[in-house]
């Protein structure tokens, strides 16, 4: 079955899930905020800011028109930089026809009132059906049709089965979950534990204390999505453990760069957005607020919020107490 997909956020996710949907047959509109990137998708099939020279399909249409976008929609990505999903739910409120099924495709927490991406969207968009595509997925990869493998949690798991197996194709093989806040949380979290190794990489540390940081970074993950409501199978998996080594080991992804950067000590204020930078301390407010001991992620934050420098939070990373790797109940500490 081929779907009517409106894609919300025409910046490098959203353009490559556009390109990637519409090379799979389903008829496929772009929304993005700035009327001449659109017209230059529509003319010149390329997204040069955000995809450099890669080529778009030609079948592929967009618009900074909302509600022609949404017109007859069938499925809604909403794939803009998480924080302004809020107000971006809050514009399509009264477009978004009636039964289409919503997706957040943006990883991040809301930096003001901490809630997930689907509890924005619920928030403003109280009627419809609503699932998280989540996982290791670089834009570059996928608008270019090399082969990508992510997870879409549902509330309920036959429809999340059935969305699934009808949106998969040959490139990007999609998998169903009902685990909707572990997604959540796997690609939220292993945005700032990127910066945490990024800052590591910045600094020389080496490939080893690299992985050492990224264990314990996955073990902080982990701890804090259980006391969230996550399962562990799903930090486990592709939303979670998968996309952390992947966000973790490539300069493609801007918060692994933006860590690189901050920890080289070279200036972050032309780079790129890095959604890590605003979870961060949210992350961490929850984290205290469920009585979760999070080290590298609150030195991340230290770092980012100018409390501490990057060669001070290396030397706390690196300088914990020798103990246990694992604690009484089997889970690993850090």
């Amino acid at each position: 079955m081929m779907f009517r997909i409106s894609i919300l956020g025409a910046g490098a996710w959203g353009t490559a899930l556009a390109a990637a949907l519409t090379r799979q047959g389903h008829d496929v509109r772009l929304w993005g905020r700035n009327a001449q990137t659109c017209d230059e998708i529509n003319r010149d099939r390329t997204n040069t800011v955000y995809l450099d020279d890669a080529v778009l399909p030609d079948e592929l249409w967009a618009s900074a028109d909302l509600g022609t976008v949404l017109q007859d929609a069938e499925i809604v990505l909403f794939a803009a930089p998480a924080q302004s999903t809020g107000e971006i739910a809050a514009r399509a409120a009264g477009l978004v026809p009636q039964g289409s099924v919503l997706i957040a495709c943006s990883k991040g927490i809301d930096s003001r009132t901490g809630q997930m991406q689907s509890e924005v969207m619920a928030e403003h968009l109280p009627d419809h059906a609503i699932g998280v595509l989540s996982g290791p997925s670089f834009a570059a990869d996928v608008v270019r049709g090399l082969p990508t493998a992510v997870t879409l949690a549902m509330p309920e798991l036959a429809a999340a089965k059935r969305f699934a197996s009808e949106m998969s194709g040959d490139a990007v093989r999609i998998y169903a979950s009902d685990d909707v806040t572990g997604v959540q949380i796997g690609g939220s979290l292993k945005n700032v534990m990127a910066i945490a190794v990024g800052i590591c990489r910045g600094g020389g540390m080496g490939a080893s204390a690299e992985a050492a940081l990224i264990t314990r970074g996955y073990a902080e993950l982990a701890r804090l999505g259980a006391a969230m409501g996550a399962r562990a199978e799903t930090m486990m998996g592709l939303s979670g453990l998968g996309d952390l080594v992947l966000t973790c080991s490539s300069e493609l992804s801007r918060n692994f760069a933006y860590g690189i950067a901050v920890g080289s000590g070279r200036d972050v204020s032309g780079l790129k957005l890095a959604e890590g930078v605003y979870t961060v301390s949210i992350a961490n407010r929850i984290a205290v607020r469920h009585g979760i001991d999070c080290p590298v992620m609150h030195t991340a934050g230290e770092v980012l919020a100018g409390r501490m420098s990057a060669e001070e939070a290396r030397k706390t990373l690196m300088s914990r107490p020798v103990r246990a790797e694992t604690g009484k109940s089997g889970g690993m500490v850090s």
